[in-house]
């Protein structure tokens, strides 16, 4: 795992094998038999770092390293999944993702010359529990959303967002409490 704000070069050989391995895996994941449901939970289980129990994945699932994520009990996400994993991505219990939803903990240097080298840097993010995920929506580097929150289709959500509330927008902002 990459640790926050360390500059990183994404082209290291083990970087690169880790992140083939985890496409392959992936690969295999989204062309199982779609009906095969037990077959599908237990291959997750492969890819990522942490599960509970029931977790299920509509595919196209993509994710970078795979052991960087960690996913709590009751988890379900719709098509297009993708979670770029250099540094931990943690979901809480009872989250529910939309289609076509991205999460991204890598991050790219603002200036020109460090950029132009080909580095990155990586921070975490956190989800809580009980926690729905409209389709389209972003969650962007070192972002943690708290407990028992909705964020509605479409929101690229930039910061840190409260327990208990509905967040909408872009950048994403909090639109009702409790």
């Amino acid at each position: 795992m990459i640790k926050n704000t360390e500059l990183y070069d994404p082209m290291d050989k083990d970087l690169v094998n880790k992140r083939i391995k985890a496409k392959k895996l992936c690969q295999k994941y989204n062309g199982l038999p779609i009906e095969k449901f037990r077959k599908r939970m237990s291959f997750l289980k492969k890819i990522l770092g942490k599960t509970g129990e029931i977790v299920y994945i509509e595919p196209n699932f993509f994710c970078d390293y795979g052991y960087n994520i960690e996913v709590g009990e009751n988890f379900y996400s719709n098509h297009n999944l993708v979670i770029l994993d250099p540094a931990k991505v943690t979901f809480g219990d009872n989250v529910f993702i939309g289609p076509n939803c991205g999460f991204y903990t890598a991050e790219h240097p603002l200036d020109v010359p460090t950029r132009n080298k080909g580095l990155e840097y990586a921070n975490p993010i956190t989800i809580g529990n009980n926690v729905w995920i409209g389709g389209g929506v972003s969650v962007l580097s070192g972002v943690t959303v708290g407990n028992n929150v909705v964020i509605g289709a479409g929101a690229v959500v930039t910061k840190d967002i409260p327990d208990n509330v509905i967040i909408a927008g872009n950048p994403a902002r909090i639109i009702r409490e409790g």
